[in-house]
């Protein structure tokens, strides 16, 4: 009777060709046993034939993280090498046979241990191994005059493994998160890692484990300092990000800007271009989305009164513009044709709606009235085929920048290539995910218009857009045109779209109304839900007029911002609410929310206020103006000093740099009912001379209209 070992590492793609195979070899008389990797069930009726076995799971932590990061062929070794069962057999078998790729490395072992035995791949080998030994008994008789016991190069080898096993167990104790909650155990590892002459590959390594047991241990701090001490000793970014990034998360978390987050994002984009090119394409896109969730971190431009982008656009974008993933986004896909009118019927103009419309109704309006021009509109509100395409476009547009042609592009071409295809201008309001998954599509002779607010500015998706397939990028101030122009290098280039600065559509007829007796005391601020509104510097300007008269007092319309979205955020609504709280006990605040009668509102203002630190604009700030309230502009300070800025978009004497000069200016154009009246009217004037719609709409006719011939 012939013993033989088959081992399994997969399930079988023909379990019926396994039981073929044991059938013939019982009719050989041969005793069979099966170690396999998987549920036995799934061999089918090979049960009935052969004694089975399945390797036994990893116990113990340090082995299940052994076998866990080891490949296919590895595990199945690791596990067969701690099964007392196939040892046994292995040890007494006399053909050892792999069935499968994974199983090859077990028995290649096997038969190392155990040199009387043939050691085969396949079944049909292990039937001819059987058939040699039936047919030749002889023939294998030397093996017997083998030694039982393995080769002494294989102990040595064994005994290398086994002692290079427990210093690696000994390593693993040593710096697991019990022994890192031991303060002197901390800094001794710390040293150790920070030491001078370690490779750098063996020193992050060690770093990175150090850092893992730290944080489970509930050690950030250490986890911190010992990071400091190694990233300066790591050239390679990808080790630099994976070490500072936890410290640039807790410090977002706690509503700061991180010291690190250049490098973390310089690493990530690093590992995201390295997977993109390598076996893993499919993992780099949430490293992308890791890197810009970092960079366009809400804490860093919505939910504080600075932001690093305005700062410096050019040196905060430096890691993602220099990088490879940067270049390319900023690679122009083109398009097949230049964008021309059709001749011999009216222009046609298609819309984008059922998103945010609050600036985008007017224009519409106006080019849906017109007879000479026909109009359409591709729907995208909640349960729209487009809705449900937009959901998600980070990714996909992501994804699709990384990996070439995808299918998103082609969905897209299918939502919105009949429009594209109708129209001879296509209006994208706000140049966020609708406009990023449009240019997906080559828009053919059709003129891609796309409007950019300040919102998008300090987002990703000017980014993502492939301008090369916008024909015209409209603004509503020159100063937002020259931080959107210098934070994407690539409208400076020779494909990028012609920029417009053309003010927002505001009907402001309906503003202008006789005032209330105590208007002229009252302070009007409009719109508070953002931050970067920063209603505390009406507050403090609010204070200092009363230290004058204490009649003045201020109102507060819209929805309050929210303190849940960071400790950034949180942090100011708990002094705002403090400060309101102290001030509404005294009768000199007023908080009305969210109102639909803001031209009603306004006839009890006689001060309206800008108090923000940044705007693109500031609707609310020219609809008080028009309705006479005095105007009081802070000089904006992401803008301020800049050669565009709050002093370029209104005169120069609405605005003020301090809450002093606020004040001062307050005082002096209120100190008496006539002159508070007559420099109210002068506002009005000027804002409906120059930004009411009936005004400036004609500026947007060249968007839609062909040009008027000369001749």
């Amino acid at each position: 009777m012939t013993d033989v070992l088959l081992v399994a590492g997969a399930v079988p793609t023909r379990p019926t060709v396994l039981v073929e195979a044991l059938t013939k070899l019982r009719e050989r008389g041969a005793k069979v046993y099966l170690a396999c990797d998987f549920d036995p069930g799934r061999l089918g009726g090979a049960a009935e034939l052969a004694e089975i076995r399945r390797l036994g799971t990893a116990k113990g932590p340090v082995f299940s993280n052994l076998v866990r990061g080891a490949t296919p062929p590895v595990k199945v070794w690791l596990r067969a090498s701690r099964d007392r069962w196939v040892r046994e057999h292995a040890r007494s078998a006399e053909v050892i046979v792999a069935l499968d790729n994974n199983a090859v490395h077990t028995v290649w072992q096997l038969a190392h241990r155990n040199r009387r035995a043939d050691a085969v791949f396949g079944l049909t080998p292990a039937l001819k191994a059987v058939d040699d030994r039936l047919a030749n008994p002889i023939r294998p008789g030397w093996r017997a005059a083998l030694p039982s016991a393995p080769s002494p190069r294989l102990v040595a080898s064994d005994a290398a493994r086994r002692a290079g096993a427990v210093a690696r167990l000994a390593g693993l104790v040593a710096t697991g998160s019990r022994a890192m909650r031991i303060r002197p155990v901390r800094k001794m590892w710390a040293v150790a890692a920070a030491a001078p002459g370690v490779p750098e590959r063996r020193r992050a390594a060690l770093a990175r484990r150090l850092q893992a047991s730290m944080l489970n241990a509930g050690q950030p701090g250490s986890a911190l300092a010992m990071a400091e001490r190694v990233v300066p000793l790591v050239t390679d970014p990808r080790t630099r990000a994976e070490l500072l990034g936890p410290a640039a998360d807790r410090d977002l978390a706690a509503g700061r800007v991180p010291a690190s987050l250049h490098d973390v994002v310089e690493g990530e984009l690093a590992r995201a271009e390295l997977l993109r090119a390598g076996t893993h394409p499919i993992k780099a896109p949430p490293v992308v989305g890791r890197a810009f969730d970092l960079l366009f971190h809400r804490v860093l431009h919505f939910d504080s009164l600075s932001s690093p982008l305005s700062d410096d656009p050019e040196q905060f974008l430096a890691p993602l513009h220099e990088s490879a993933i940067g270049r390319r986004f900023a690679s122009p896909s083109g398009r097949g044709a230049k964008a021309e009118p059709a001749t011999g019927r009216p222009p046609r103009a298609l819309f984008l709606t059922g998103l945010n419309d609050n600036f985008l109704t007017p224009i519409r309006e106006r080019y849906e009235a017109m007879p000479e021009v026909e109009t359409r509109s591709l729907d995208m509100s909640p349960g729209t085929p487009v809705r449900t395409f937009l959901n998600n476009g980070r990714a996909k547009l992501i994804a699709h920048r990384l990996m070439g042609d995808s299918k998103y592009a082609r969905e897209a071409q299918e939502l919105f290539g009949p429009g594209l295809e109708w129209a001879d201008t296509v209006f994208v309001d706000w140049c966020a995910v609708p406009a990023g998954l449009l240019s997906l599509v080559d828009p053919g002779t059709t003129r891609v218009v796309v409007r950019l607010h300040s919102f998008e500015a300090f987002t990703w998706w000017p980014h993502l857009v492939d301008f090369s397939r916008v024909d015209d990028l409209v603004f509503v101030s020159d100063h937002l045109r020259d931080l959107v122009v210098a934070a994407v290098p690539r409208l400076r280039g020779p494909d990028a779209p012609r920029l417009h600065v053309l003010t927002n559509a505001m009907d402001l007829r309906a503003y202008p109304a006789e005032k209330t007796p105590d208007a002229r005391f009252t302070l009007g601020l409009v719109g508070i839900s953002a931050i970067a509104k920063d209603p505390r510097w009406a507050i403090e300007v609010l204070r200092l007029l009363r230290a004058h008269d204490e009649r003045y007092n201020l109102v507060l319309v819209g929805k309050e911002p929210s303190a849940d979205v960071s400790a950034a955020a949180k942090a100011y609504c708990t002094a705002f609410e403090r400060e309101v709280v102290e001030l509404e006990a005294q009768g000199a605040v007023r908080r009305l929310g969210q109102r639909d009668d803001v031209p009603k509102v306004l006839t009890e203002v006689g001060v309206i206020l800008s108090t923000s630190v940044r705007e693109s604009f500031h609707c609310a700030l020219v609809e008080g103006a028009a309705s006479g309230a005095v105007p009081v502009v802070r000089d904006w300070p992401f803008f301020a000093g800049r050669a565009h800025s709050a002093r370029t978009v209104f005169p120069d004497d609405w605005v003020v740099g301090t809450p002093a000069e606020a004040a001062a200016r307050i005082l002096e154009l209120t100190a008496t009912d006539d002159g508070w009246r007559e420099a109210g009217r002068a506002a009005a004037e000027h804002a409906l001379a120059t930004w009411d719609w009936s005004v400036v709409q004609p500026t947007y006719d060249p968007l839609f209209l062909p040009p008027i011939s000369s001749t």
